[in-house]
């Protein structure tokens, strides 16, 4: 090989020659290899499960319930300023909206968010959506009866119950609650027959003498407290 062979031409000459001899080529010339690449696994078969059966290893629906209500939770009051869609010709009574809330908790610190979970089924939570905001309101010891008014539907939630707006979004503050988060709504993700909703903090607080008689919790489908 001489200096009128270019580059090009060198590389070519020594591709040649390692394959003649058996010799792997490198990684410096993948345009020439021959090597095939390997095949994509196959698909697994998939088929619509019907109506009468459950998916498989579906544990059955009561079972699953029991079982979940051996973790113990506090409970929350989910509430909003409420809103109605100027669309519909029977809009939403005006008032603020609401509803009893086990599923909650705190998702990030930088930035501040926190998480709850709402039954696609809600007729509550098309409300808080439109509002797009929201505040946490955690319920202290004694405030079993105050969950059983927010875990109601078709009444008015807020009739005889002592509220002020928060004060970044409005949202009503149930008195004398422990402690209470007021949000936006960041995100909405689904979650099977739920939907997860995420919500940006944007102020929250707490009442110490509130706070003082505990936490009230829910664990296996009765209300408790916490001792120390």
């Amino acid at each position: 090989m001489n200096g009128m062979m270019g580059h090009a031409g060198m590389a070519a000459t020594a591709v040649r020659y390692l394959r003649s001899v058996g010799a792997p080529t490198t990684a410096a010339t993948p345009a020439t290899s021959t090597t095939p690449l390997p095949r994509p696994a196959p698909r697994p078969a998939l088929r619509t499960v019907r109506d009468d059966e459950r998916a498989p290893l579906a544990p059955d629906p009561a079972e699953f319930r029991t079982v979940l209500g051996h973790f113990a939770s506090g409970i929350t009051v989910i509430t909003s300023p409420g809103g109605s869609d100027p669309r519909d010709p029977d809009p939403d009574e005006p008032g603020p909206a609401g509803f009893a809330c086990q599923s909650f908790a705190s998702l990030s610190l930088d930035p501040p968010l926190v998480a709850f979970m709402v039954a696609r089924t809600s007729t509550t939570w098309p409300r808080i959506a439109r509002a797009g905001v929201f505040c946490v309101n955690i319920l202290g010891a004694g405030q079993g009866g105050l969950c059983r008014a927010f875990a109601v539907s078709g009444a008015d939630k807020f009739a005889g119950v002592s509220h002020r707006p928060a004060p970044a979004t409005g949202s009503p503050r149930l008195a004398d609650v422990p402690a209470w988060i007021d949000c936006t709504i960041h995100a909405v993700h689904t979650g099977g027959d739920h939907l997860i909703v995420v919500g940006r903090v944007a102020a929250l607080g707490t009442d110490p003498t509130a706070a003082e008689a505990g936490p009230l919790l829910f664990h296996r489908g009765g209300f408790g407290v916490f001792s120390p």
